[in-house]
């Protein structure tokens, strides 16, 4: 077998494992039609707080609570720290200063830091907050083990993707509206929140499938990259 053929069965085996068909307009598209957004959250010290902004802070995120209607999900992934392009500008800078003990004193500070993080284990956490918006079909025509083989396998077909076109713009206006109502109530509790979006949502999903191959192989040229 040809070593594209080769590669092109391994990409259709991986992509019938993933439960994603795509990723548009900074949400995830699954294949059953549901979508999700992400929304990576800062952190703060809660027990650097006064009692009085400890008070605000847990009366915040009561209401916070109390306001959605709507599973979300609260992940926290950690993940060994990547300086590589962090010692990629500090070759750069390095490269610029003139005075010839500066620059010996900057090359041996970036050999430190790379003995440091090739020996030790510099771990990084980071909060994400999944938002579902999922279509409501009924699906009482398969049983229970078929539906739990699809989800192990979770194919495309035509007429999944037609489906998927035809909810989109009403699940799509849902899901924003609900990623409207999470900004705001983790903004009230002191917290900083991001949406991530297309490219963002793929390095996040390529690390999370891949978090070995991730550390030595980056993706390029996201742009080019289809989940579909």
């Amino acid at each position: 077998m040809a070593t594209k053929q080769r590669k092109t069965l391994q990409k259709q085996s991986t992509q019938t494992s993933l439960p994603i068909a795509e990723v548009r307009n900074n949400v995830v598209i699954l294949k059953d039609g549901g979508m999700r957004m992400v929304f990576q959250v800062s952190t703060i010290n809660f027990q650097l707080k006064s009692d009085d902004e400890q008070m605000a802070t847990l009366d915040a995120y009561q209401q916070f609570l109390n306001t959605i209607d709507f599973p979300i999900q609260i992940v926290i992934q950690s993940r060994k720290v990547d300086l590589e392009d962090y010692f990629v500008l500090m070759e750069k800078q390095t490269a610029a200063i003139e005075n010839p003990l500066l620059k010996n004193q900057a090359r041996d500070y970036e050999e430190f830091l790379k003995k440091i993080s090739e020996y030790a284990n510099i771990m990084q956490k980071t909060f994400y907050v999944v938002i579902p918006a999922d279509p409501v079909r009924s699906d009482t025509k398969k049983g229970i083990l078929a539906q739990f083989i699809e989800s192990m396998s979770p194919n495309d077909t035509l007429e999944k993707v037609k489906t998927r076109h035809l909810e989109f713009e009403s699940l799509h206006e849902i899901i924003e509206k609900r990623g409207s109502v999470v900004r705001g109530g983790l903004e009230r509790c002191g917290l900083r929140v991001k949406m991530l979006e297309n490219k963002e949502l793929i390095t996040l999903y390529y690390q999370s499938y891949n978090p070995f191959t991730a550390r030595i192989q980056k993706l390029q040229d996201i742009e080019d990259y289809a989940l579909q």
